[in-house]
């Protein structure tokens, strides 16, 4: 009795096994799937538009400061104002970095012009000593500083000829006069000793003035009065450069 219940408990067990791999094999029995997906994350919302790059900040505009990336600044213009790395040109001029720049001269600066018979009084005068000598006297009358150039070119009434200018007497710079002041040229006249020849009078003098360059037109001529009984010379005739003293003009 014992014995075919045993036998039958184990013929039952071999049927249910022979049934569970049935099932499994047919896909009708029950499998483990494993854990649970996680839920799928939310959707951004939106609807309160698209959220805004922290990096935009960095390609803003500004003005004045030291922003390079500037297009208006301060007196800089059109640019970068301050010390921005593309200043254009506005009040004062700014240059790209910072420094004011400007156009005209400072106030107060010298305007030279040239000497010559329209801003100038000239006289002419033998004197003493040395013998045989003239002295010629420009004084400046304008208001505003001119220069003297080279020496005088003279003539006596119609003369064909160019008194030599003494070479030894050029100066080291260019003569300037202020106005008011007055500078010089010594004249010889003729010869001390006699070795001159064709002497004469002459009774009208013409004193012209050079330019920058030697022999150039410096501008209208002065005719300075002479003596009544006029002024001998001959061949011998010559004149220094322009000078800043009279003693200077009689040296030669």
């Amino acid at each position: 009795m014992r014995t075919s219940r045993i036998r039958l408990f184990a013929a039952t067990g071999t049927a249910l096994a022979a049934l569970a791999l049935t099932a499994c094999q047919d896909g009708t029995g029950t499998q483990d799937e494993g854990a649970p997906e996680p839920a799928a994350t939310a959707a951004t919302d939106t609807s309160a538009g698209t959220p805004k790059d922290d990096t935009a900040s960095n390609e803003h505009t500004r003005t004045g400061g030291d922003d390079t990336t500037g297009t208006t600044g301060g007196n800089g213009g059109t640019g970068t104002g301050g010390k921005g790395s593309s200043g254009g040109t506005g009040k004062g001029g700014a240059t790209t970095d910072g420094t004011a720049t400007g156009s005209g001269s400072a106030d107060g600066a010298d305007t030279r012009v040239a000497c010559n018979g329209s801003n100038t009084t000239v006289t002419a005068r033998p004197v003493p000593r040395p013998l045989n000598h003239m002295l010629i006297t420009v004084k400046n009358t304008g208001s505003q500083p001119c220069d003297l150039t080279y020496y005088p070119v003279l003539r006596f009434d119609e003369m064909q000829w160019v008194p030599q200018p003494v070479e030894a007497s050029k100066p080291q710079s260019v003569v300037g006069i202020d106005p008011g002041e007055s500078a010089y040229a010594g004249v010889l006249l003729a010869s001390a000793d006699g070795s001159g020849d064709g002497g004469t009078t002459g009774h009208k003098l013409t004193v012209g003035f050079q330019g920058r360059t030697p022999n150039s037109d410096g501008g209208p001529a002065a005719i300075p009065a002479l003596p009544a009984k006029g002024v001998y010379y001959d061949s011998t005739l010559a004149v220094t450069y322009w000078q800043q003293s009279m003693d200077d003009a009689l040296t030669y």
